[in-house]
């Protein structure tokens, strides 16, 4: 099992949250960040030896890239490609996740899917989105890796999407958020698992969801190829 989180945001608990993880999906300095932000998180993510990934969003800060833009599947492309190639410049990159509502907007639309698994597919990379959707039917299309993400931070509906964050019990705490990442590693269905960088308290939550897996005998690794 892989466990990954969003960072190089600016939310101030990334050197907290990187101790935890195995793979840092790195801001590229659009929906939140900056570019020195996102150039000093690539580098301490070297250090560390912390696996990189690009994780795009959309401009749109003052929504911290949550807020659908309803731009053309041609234009997120664009968007996609512009982000990756500047991280890719600072550190190599494993993979793509998208951030937010563009995360959002791949897993329901192949067109903006197929898009980002061109851009990937540029870089030799994988693709990482929530199994059922888009964004891995994408991958496959492309002969892309794919890496199955469930989420441990967040509530996770039937179908495996997230509960909005406006609805009541959308954001797990440390406890739940531990119980909640050994249920999804046993499960099969996934190959890694999120804590998100800007939760308040992620520190703690990254912390109490490694200690679970390892105390349910669950090693993590960085993504393989």
């Amino acid at each position: 099992m892989n466990l990954n989180a969003d960072i190089g945001e600016g939310a101030g608990e990334d050197e907290a949250v990187l101790a935890c993880i195995d793979s840092a999906n790195v801001a590229c300095g659009v929906h939140a960040g900056s570019p020195s932000l996102t150039i000093a998180t690539a580098r301490r993510c070297k250090a560390l030896g912390i696996q990189v990934g690009a994780h795009p969003g959309y401009d749109d800060r003052a929504g911290f890239g949550r807020i659908e833009r309803s731009l053309a599947a041609d234009e997120i492309e664009a968007l996609i490609a512009y982000q990756v190639a500047a991280l890719a410049a600072v550190a190599p990159i494993a993979y793509i996740k998208p951030h937010g509502a563009l995360y959002h907007r791949c897993q329901r639309d192949a067109a903006s899917a197929d898009g980002l698994a061109r851009v990937a597919k540029t870089y030799g990379v994988g693709l990482m989105g929530q199994p059922g959707f888009e964004i891995v039917a994408a991958a496959t299309r492309a002969g892309l890796p794919v890496y199955r993400e469930g989420f441990a931070d967040r509530l996770m509906l039937p179908d495996g999407s997230l509960a909005p964050r406006t609805q009541a019990g959308a954001l797990l705490n440390p406890s739940v958020a531990a119980q909640q990442a050994v249920r999804l590693a046993r499960s099969g269905r996934y190959d890694t698992i999120c804590v998100h960088g800007d939760t308040p308290g992620a520190g703690q939550i990254a912390s109490s969801v490694r200690g679970a897996l390892r105390e349910a005998g669950i090693e993590t690794a960085p993504l393989a190829g």
